[in-house]
């Protein structure tokens, strides 16, 4: 039996996919790009040839994948997902590949790429290997360490309260691996990588929601303390799992699990008087068990039983945990007004919204250009709807606070270039 059927014969299921390319210089998007889908470990086996639109994106696909019952059972051994390779070419950008994208049955997986500019003194195709799902390959185990830091030791904490990073710098490594690549990663994409990398996008959106809180309260607290800073390391965070969460460079994250992240980044998890989000460590419950941290197999079972996300977290790590939102959010221009906008709406802030739409929109012509009146009429709803599908959000017209961030978020990725020229 040829490696076809057999890919075929065990991927009864379909997920989606969904491509977007931007350019890793102006952070504009890249059109006419073409990508090429493949089975990985079959080369030749051109499955679909897809060409990106004014946006830097592909029209959404459908993919064989296994059975959705294989990320939902904890029993099961059979990978979950099916892997893909991706080879991305465009005019006048270097070209790139990208081996083992993860399809998943029932999700949509969005492949996000950014291209560097051709290098005419040295052009070299990147190539991208991704490795295992750390539910379904074999990880080091985390090493315990105490979920709150000393903070008064060495008096060199600088930070007074709990801040939001626009960035933070991923060694994607062991912390004393000085060969392993330092890594640029906002914030909200480095959180919806490594949720995608460990768990699975399948699961009660809840059991979601718990552990993207506990990522989130984790990266906090290495931020807060300034964890690795302190020892004389020039990053925030590793992408080792004996150490912190993984990270994969390049890997394509899960609609269900951006959506999330999207509306709680500002979210981590607190303990009654202290001030430090609280480093929030968990292990898979199948390979390895912990006691007294969340295993993820259990939150996913706690989850089905329709616990809320406090009620997870709270199951694991004690009554006296709770959610808090952080003070600040780094590398933004204003913040949400604290309600929606919508039709009828008017003031400053939505003077504030049209400007910024504005300027997103000439990069992405797709989107609606807009008088700036400060009035929120008709326009405004079909731009920010416009916006939000490009985006991956609900397209509801309504700026809420998921997409006043993300339309915060793109327009200081477009306008940047411009103060920097």
């Amino acid at each position: 039996m040829n490696m076809m059927t057999a890919t075929q014969q065990d991927t009864p299921d379909k997920g989606k996919l969904k491509i977007n390319i931007t350019s890793e210089i102006t952070a504009y998007p890249v059109a006419d790009a073409s990508v090429s889908i493949s089975y990985t470990g079959v080369p030749d086996s051109q499955l679909e040839k897809l060409t990106t639109d004014s946006s830097g994106q592909t029209e959404t696909i459908e993919l064989d994948a296994p059975p959705l019952e294989y990320s939902l059972n904890v029993e099961n051994e059979i990978q979950p997902y099916s892997e893909y390779t991706l080879q991305v070419e465009a005019p006048g950008y270097e070209p790139l590949s990208i081996a083992g994208a993860e399809i998943l049955s029932s999700v949509t997986a969005i492949q996000n790429i950014s291209l560097r500019p051709i290098d005419t003194t040295d052009p070299s195709e990147e190539i991208f290997v991704i490795p295992a799902h750390t539910l379904y390959g074999s990880y080091p185990a985390k090493i315990p360490e105490d979920e709150i830091k000393p903070m008064n030791e060495t008096g060199e904490i600088v930070l007074s309260r709990v801040v939001v990073p626009e960035y933070i710098v991923v060694h994607d490594g062991s912390p004393r691996d000085s060969t392993a690549r330092n890594y640029y990663v906002k914030y909200k994409d480095y959180i919806k990588n490594v949720a995608s990398s460990e768990i699975y996008a399948t699961w009660p959106a809840n059991t979601i929601r718990a552990n993207v809180l506990a990522i989130m309260s984790f990266t906090l607290n290495r931020v807060f303390t300034e964890w690795y800073r302190n020892q004389g390391y020039e990053f925030t965070i590793t992408s080792s799992t004996a150490f912190d969460h993984k990270w994969i460079p390049e890997r394509n994250i899960f609609d269900t699990i951006s959506v999330i992240v999207d509306e709680l980044f500002a979210d981590y998890l607190s303990r009654p008087n202290v001030k430090q989000p609280i480093l929030t460590q968990y292990c898979d419950g199948r390979q390895v068990q912990c006691p007294n941290w969340m295993t993820q197999w259990g939150s996913k079972s706690l989850g089905d039983q329709g616990y809320s996300p406090i009620e997870i977290l709270r199951y694991f790590y004690g009554d006296n945990m709770y959610i808090n939102t952080a003070e600040a959010i780094s590398g933004i221009p204003s913040s949400w007004p604290g309600y929606n906008l919508e039709n009828g709406s008017s003031g400053s802030k939505v003077r504030q919204l049209q400007e910024q739409i504005n300027v997103i929109a000439t990069a992405y012509p797709a989107i609606p250009k807009l008088n700036v009146d400060g009035i929120y009429g008709p326009a405004t709803t079909e731009a920010v709807r416009k916006f939000q599908s490009v985006f991956g959000l609900p397209a509801t017209g309504i700026t809420d606070y998921k997409t006043w961030y993300k339309i915060s978020e793109i327009y200081v990725g477009v306008s940047r270039i411009a103060e920097l020229t």
